[in-house]
């Protein structure tokens, strides 16, 4: 049996649980994996990223890098390309991918979430996370997205569209709010900071939740987070991002294996991992 050697690459990936799950998924498919991951400066990624392609049969992209890999890439997937932004590659041919969409549509599903036309979603943060959620929710609801950084909101926009772009919020009525700032992860603490004025920023909490069913954060450690607690004080239903986590990283293994994937077959696997002793 060929043992696949991965990887996973990021600014600060050493506490990551991807290795303890993509080792876990690639044995219930029938195969075998070596995982490794390496936390990687800015200045570190170029050289470190060249070396993978030879040592690594393939290899996850995570934040602040999933745009930054594209000029190593000779070829991307539709939804890559869409997105331009990757997770997922695989050194032959240098081609890049991204799961993240996948696995978040998957994560709705699995949570019985199910977006309508009418349905209202605030998305903060458009980065390669938030691009995937855009790009998932826009065809079923109505989606507005709050981002800080005024290009990096006009450039998810000019990629993307079909969401109102926002540079400030008020108080208005969602009823599902989706958190992909990372705030709250790693050496982040709290919750995210919003611009409601030209010259005022407020955390996002309290009445920015009311009239929201459901908040998802996509972090996943801690697993309650500080965005998911203020959703849960107003009674809303808290999400975390550990599913996704988990469902991104199936779809990823199913491109290194060459192998079609199903939901059937990601839920009852991570059904498995969840409830492993």
């Amino acid at each position: 049996m060929k043992k696949y050697h991965l990887a996973l690459v990021g600014e600060n990936v050493s506490s990551s649980p991807s290795p303890r799950i993509h080792q876990f998924i690639m044995q219930a498919l029938g195969a075998a994996c070596s995982y490794e991951t390496l936390s990687l400066s800015a200045a570190e990624f170029p050289r470190r990223v060249e070396e993978l392609f030879s040592s690594c049969d393939g290899f996850n992209v995570t934040m602040p890098y999933k745009r930054s890999i594209l000029p190593f890439l000779k070829r991307l997937d539709k939804t890559a390309s869409a997105l331009s932004s990757v997770n997922t590659v695989k050194s032959c041919g240098r081609v890049g991918f991204n799961t993240d969409q996948g696995g978040f549509t998957w994560l709705l599903q699995s949570e019985h979430i199910a977006p309508f036309p009418a349905m209202r979603v605030l998305v903060l943060g458009a980065g390669g996370a938030g691009r995937s959620v855009i790009h998932a929710l826009t065809p079923h609801a109505r989606v507005f997205v709050y981002e800080k950084d005024p290009l990096r909101l006009q450039a998810a926009f000019s990629d993307l569209g079909g969401f109102t772009p926002l540079q400030a919020l008020t108080r208005e009525s969602y009823d599902l709010i989706v958190n992909c700032t990372g705030v709250g992860m790693h050496a982040s603490q709290g919750l995210p900071r919003v611009r409601t004025s030209e010259n005022a920023e407020e955390t996002f909490e309290g009445t920015f939740f009311s009239g929201c069913d459901t908040a998802i954060d996509l972090i996943y450690d801690p697993a309650s987070s500080a965005f998911l607690n203020a959703a849960k004080a107003v009674s809303a239903r808290g999400v975390n991002g550990m599913k996704m986590l988990f469902f991104q990283a199936y779809l990823a293994d199913c491109i290194y294996l060459e192998r079609e994937g199903s939901f059937a077959e990601a839920n009852e696997i991570q059904r498995q991992f969840e409830t492993q002793p």
